[in-house]
């Protein structure tokens, strides 16, 4: 799969063979979702938490006598049906996280990618480097090459100044080659590769 390289100024930079391996699968949305599903659940907190009974600070005396009131039989005001009383089956602090073999996960990834490149959304340009870190003009470039919405994967390292010009917009994601993921791909609509991020993709699952 052959795909023309741009420049950050829209210039063309050649062009660049891609591995169909990586780039020219057809999507498989059931491991897309098994993936992002990992991923989602991997970074919830799981601090949620509320007082069981024995933990309540209120009086487990019984209410009142056990017969001859004409009322329910109740042990203690702690229960779930009183004012005050511990919620009935309340969260308590967990773990969400759930395992999924490291060969799904990579496989998953080769898909997302491959989904982008087959929905015109995958677009690889030179490199990412400004000499000045100015966020307006950044956005004027990604506004004549139509990114409003998208995930830029860099080499091992990100240009400094373009990571602190691109992190005050909205909508714009940059993350080295290392962080590529699933989840960040699916949830932009242009995904950005560098020409070095796609050598390090190629050199990954080669």
């Amino acid at each position: 799969m052959k795909f023309e390289i741009t420049t950050l100024d829209g210039a063309e930079a050649g062009s660049v063979e891609v591995n169909d391996a990586i780039f020219g699968l057809e999507p498989r949305a059931d491991l897309l979702q098994r993936c992002v599903r990992w991923q989602l659940a991997k970074r919830q907190a799981g601090t949620h938490s509320v007082k069981t009974r024995g933990e309540i600070a209120r009086t487990t005396k019984k209410m009142y006598k056990q017969k001859g009131t004409g009322n329910a039989r109740h042990g203690a005001a702690t229960a779930p049906q009183f004012r005050g009383g511990a919620p009935a089956h309340g969260p308590q602090v967990r773990s969400h996280a759930h395992d999924l073999p490291k060969k799904v996960r990579a496989l998953a990834l080769r898909h997302a990618l491959s989904a982008k490149a087959k929905a015109a959304s995958l677009v690889i340009v030179d490199d990412v480097r400004l000499e000045e870190a100015k966020t307006k003009a950044l956005k004027d470039r990604f506004g004549k090459l139509g990114w409003s919405n998208a995930l830029i994967i860099g080499g091992s390292e990100v240009d400094e100044n373009f990571g602190r010009a691109a992190r005050n917009l909205p909508s714009i994601d940059v993350l080295p080659v290392q962080g590529i993921n699933v989840y960040d791909i699916l949830r932009r609509d242009k995904l950005v590769l560098t020409r070095a991020a796609v050598d390090a993709l190629e050199a990954r699952f080669k």
